[in-house]
């Protein structure tokens, strides 16, 4: 299982971060074996930040090594296709292939959400039926010279982009979960609508999720390998990513509360303890081994870290490389399939697909 650091850059408005703070973790990570990718948030008008573009082509200029991309888009739905397919195959020239886009319908509060909906024009409605369709343009469009596309929302012909992403096969992740961040409640045996997940399977090229247990994960990962073979795909190249949070602290009690002040804040909410589990490691160096040690074996191929503190993050991510993750892909895997299962039967079925295809 890999690992990557999701970005705070939601802290540069709360005064938690500077934008060379940033940049200095990403540099970071780009130095440290034990990672191999960095993430970043995305929203406009609402749970504002600094923008996910600029700050990914800042980080795609200054290192060679990592994968990046938001975690998630939620703006994507928001920004006109056509311009942004430019934008992310400019980064991914930067990147020199190495970008990822992993998209989402966003949301947020409800009055702010009304207001960002309204006056950039696109109902909160649409916003799953655009996500979709700009995907499609994006693809369309990295692909295709002087070709006509026909939507709902958007019909051209005879663009040509260029230049194209680096990468020919530029990646295009769906996020899928069981609620939004900024909620208070969740299924964590979900991760997300069965018609995401089947979507995910049948227009995208790999999966991010959070606040979901492992079982969740191998079920929904299972389903979108077999809707993805069943539509004829290859599914070879397909990845994904969970989406979580740590704090280290042998004193487990003050790691909850460390925790819950920063992401209370982070995301203007207020966390209850069982919210906080579904989405959090915390406590001990050997609480959080075994707490990540769970998603080996459950399909997770990557789980990227927020470090989740206003004032320590240097000593968290040292606490995090020397003392935690050198040790979580030691041993047996911490979730085992049962073969008789549902969820066993359904990864039995993806198997005998591929080993026909």
């Amino acid at each position: 299982m890999k690992f990557g650091v999701t970005l705070s850059n939601r802290g540069v408005v709360l005064g938690t971060r500077t934008p060379r703070e940033l940049l200095a973790l990403a540099d970071k990570v780009e130095g440290n074996p034990l990672f191999d990718s960095v993430w970043v948030g995305d929203a406009l008008y609402v749970n504002r930040r600094l923008d996910a573009i600029p700050l990914l082509a800042a980080i795609a200029g200054r290192t060679d090594r990592i994968l990046l991309g938001p975690a998630a888009m939620g703006s994507f739905a928001l920004r006109n296709p056509i311009v942004f397919a430019y934008e992310w195959a400019s980064i991914d020239q930067i990147a020199n292939g190495r970008a990822r886009l992993i998209v989402a319908a966003g949301g947020g509060g409800e009055a702010l959400w009304k207001a960002e909906s309204t006056a950039l024009g696109v109902p909160p409605e649409e916003r799953r039926k655009r996500m979709y369709e700009h995907i499609k343009i994006l693809k369309h469009l990295w692909h295709n010279d002087k070709g006509t596309f026909k939507g709902s929302f958007y019909s051209f012909a005879d663009l040509v982009l260029e230049p194209k992403p680096a990468n020919p096969d530029c990646p295009v992740w769906t996020a899928t979960n069981a609620t939004r961040l900024s909620s208070g409640a969740t299924d964590a045996a979900s991760s997300g609508s069965d018609y995401a997940l089947k979507q995910c399977g049948r227009l995208a090229d790999g999966w991010m999720t959070h606040s979901a247990t492992p079982q969740a994960i191998h079920d929904s990962w299972n389903k979108i390998l077999l809707v993805a073979k069943e539509t004829g795909r290859t599914t070879d190249r397909f990845d994904n990513c969970i989406y979580h949070h740590i704090h280290i602290d042998d004193d487990r009690d003050r790691a909850l509360h460390e925790a819950k002040s920063f992401l209370d804040r982070y995301y203007s909410a207020n966390y209850s303890r069982e919210r906080l589990e579904k989405w959090l490691t915390y406590g001990s160096p050997r609480d959080c081994i075994a707490s990540l040690k769970s998603f080996r074996g459950c399909g997770a191929r990557r789980v990227t870290l927020r470090i989740s503190t206003e004032k320590k993050e240097s000593a968290q991510f040292d606490k995090l490389v020397n003392e935690v993750l050198p040790y979580v892909n030691e041993g047996s895997p911490g979730f085992k399939v049962d073969a008789d299962s549902p969820a066993g039967q359904v990864a039995a079925a993806v198997d005998a697909r591929g080993a026909r295809s």
